[in-house]
């Protein structure tokens, strides 16, 4: 594995980013593919319910707003999703993305550091301390139990499917 230059001091270097159970499908042509298990290089999209209060899921029913938000990523953060499997650490995370991406990620601790904390805000990962080793489900197409979504127009043409060396 290739070093960094500072990664050892980073706090994150050896703790493992790890994707929460949130329903996700890929999408799109391949674009910078590391030949990495698990990693496609395609687009993820992530759907997350709306929680609404009492009275503005009055008017999203009122209104007949879209009870959840679509939220495509673009191609580097799909990659950092992707990569975020509970099984690489952060090092190996930003090792693999300085990569792929060279300069158009640089610097490229810095930038992976502020999209796992957007990422964290929003409660779309965790990161842990040990590896994940398939204590929940984080692979693609799944709703999680703890979440309602209504089927999908098969129109949208996503891929749920998991890839062959893809952690389930």
């Amino acid at each position: 594995m290739d070093r960094l230059a500072g990664i050892e001091h980073h706090p994150l270097s050896s703790q493992y980013p790890c994707r929460t159970p949130v329903w996700w499908a890929r999408f799109g042509d391949i674009g910078k593919d590391p030949q990495e298990p698990g990693v496609s290089g395609r687009r993820v999209m992530l759907r997350i319910p709306k929680q609404f209060k009492r009275v503005e899921g009055w008017f999203a029913r009122l209104l007949k707003a879209p009870r959840e938000v679509r939220r495509p990523l673009d191609s580097m953060n799909s990659m950092v999703w992707e990569l975020c499997d509970g099984s690489r650490t952060f090092e190996e995370v930003c090792v693999v993305l300085d990569r792929t991406f060279h300069e158009d990620i640089a610097p490229v601790i810095r930038r992976t550091t502020a999209a796992l904390g957007l990422m964290q805000q929003n409660n779309l990962i965790l990161i842990l301390d040990a590896p994940l080793e398939q204590r929940w489900y984080i692979g693609p197409g799944r709703v999680p139990e703890h979440q309602s979504l209504v089927e999908l127009d098969p129109e949208l043409d996503l891929d749920t499917s998991r890839l062959p060396d893809e952690a389930p």
